[in-house]
C-alpha cells in the first residue's frame, strides 16, 4: 500500500510518501518546509498561509522523488490534530482535495502517535517501546496499555521545545533556538542553580524559563545558562522517563518530536537505558522533527485495521490528546 501524508500541526508543512514492507515502513519521500517568523513566535494564520503557499508544489516534489504516479497513491493521510487550527485546517482542506480529486480513501491521523508509530515502523527491533515525545508544544512520555497509548507523564505548563524557543527570543536567536541553545551549551562549565520541578509523574518548565532569563538579564554566561538549562530539563525527563519503564516493566526506550535531535538529551536517556539493560532508539533526525512520512505511515496502520473515514467527517481536532485514540492496529 502506497500513502502520502500530510503534516501541518504548525510551523511545518510536510509531505511524505511511505510503503508497508514485510510489516516495515519504506520512506520513498519526504519533504517539507518550515515557517520561520521574522520576530516573535509563531503566528497560526501567518504559518497557515505558508503552508497554504508551499503545500501544492511540496505534494508533486514528494511524489516525483518518490518515484511513483498519483494513480498509484492507495490512502491520502492527514494530521487530524493537535495543533493550531489555521494550520490543521489547511493541511485537511489539501487532504481532502486530493482524495477527491484521486478518488482514493482518506484518514485523518494523531500527530503525537504518529511520532511513536514513525519510530516502530523504521527501526528494527523496536516492538514496544516507552516513547519520550519532546516537541515544541507537547512534551509526553507514552507507552502501550489495555487497547491506548497511555499518557503516564507530562508537561504541565509549556513543552520542551517551546521553553527553550521562549528563552532563545528573550537572548536574541533565530527559531527555532534548540540547536543555537546546543551549541551554546557545549562551551558551558558552570552549573547554575534552576528550579527542577517535578510533580508526581508530570514536569514543569515555566519556571525554570523565568529563572534562566534572570540569570540572562544579570549578565551571567550565556554558555552557561544554556549548558544549565539543557542538564537540568533534559534531567528531568529522563527521571520521569525511567519511572514509567520502570512501572509499565518495558525494556525499550524510544526517542521522538523535534527535541530529540538533541545529543545531550540522547546521552543521558541512552545512559539511563544502558544501566537498566534496556534498548535504546532514536529515528533518523528527519524523522523526529514533525514531517508527513510519519502521518503516511501511521495511515497505513490504521487503515490496513479496517478504520475508515468519510470525507465529509474528516473534521480537524486542536485537542486530540494522544491517549483518545482507540489503537485498533496493535494486539
Amino acid at each position: 500500500m502506497l500513502c502520502i501524508g500530510i503534516e501541518g500541526t504548525a510551523h511545518t508543512v510536510g509531505i511524505g510518501v511511505v510503503k508497508q514492507n514485510n510489516g516495515k515502513c519504506s520512506v520513498l519521500s519526504n519533504v517539507l518546509k518550515i515557517y520561520r517568523p521574522e520576530q516573535g513566535g509563531i503566528h497560526p494564520r501567518e504559518a497557515a498561509n505558508h503552508h497554504t503557499l508551499y503545500i501544492a508544489d511540496l505534494i508533486s516534489e514528494s511524489v516525483k522523488k518518490a518515484n511513483v504516479s498519483f494513480s498509484e497513491i492507495d490512502l491520502i493521510s492527514f494530521s487530524k490534530g493537535p495543533g493550531l487550527g489555521p494550520c490543521l485546517r489547511t493541511g485537511a482542506t489539501a487532504a481532502r482535495a486530493l482524495s477527491l480529486t484521486l478518488g482514493k480513501p482518506i484518514i485523518g491521523v494523531n500527530h503525537c502517535v504518529a511520532h511513536l508509530e514513525i519510530g516502530r515502523g523504521t527501526l528494527s527491533d523496536c516492538t514496544d517501546p516507552v516513547l519520550l515525545y519532546t516537541s515544541g508544544a507537547n512534551t509526553q512520555v507514552i507507552a502501550f496499555a489495555e487497547g491506548r497509548y497511555r499518557v503516564f507523564g507530562e508537561t504541565l505548563d509549556i513543552g520542551i521545545g517551546n521553553c527553550l524557543d521562549k528563552f532563545g527570543r528573550t537572548v536574541g536567536l533565530d527559531f527555532p533556538c534548540g540547536p543555537a541553545i546546543e551549541k551554546l551549551a557545549i562551551n558551558g562549565n558552570k552549573y547554575l542553580d534552576l528550579p527542577y520541578s517535578i510533580k508526581g509523574m508530570d514536569i514543569a518548565f515555566s519556571g525554570l524559563l523565568t529563572a534562566a532569563e534572570q540569570y540572562y538579564r544579570a549578565n551571567k554566561s550565556l554558555e552557561d545558562i544554556c549548558y544549565s538549562i539543557q542538564e537540568t530539563t533534559f534531567a528531568a525527563l529522563t527521571e520521569v522517563t525511567e519511572r514509567a519503564m520502570a512501572h509499565t516493566e518495558k525494556d525499550e526506550v524510544l526517542l521522538g518530536g523535534g527535541v530529540a535531535a538533541n545529543k545531550k538529551l540522547r546521552e543521558m536517556v541512552q545512559t539511563m537505558a544502558k544501566e537498566r539493560g534496556a534498548s535504546f532508539f532514536v529515528p533518523t533526525k528527519d524523522l523526529c522533527i514533525d514531517n508527513g512520512a510519519m502521518i503516511a505511515w501511521l495511515g497505513v496502520l490504521m487503515y490496513k485495521s479496517g478504520i475508515r473515514l468519510k470525507v465529509e467527517d474528516s473534521f480537524i481536532d486542536q485537542r486530540f490528546r494522544t491517549d483518545m485514540v482507540d489503537v485498533t492496529w496493535r494486539e
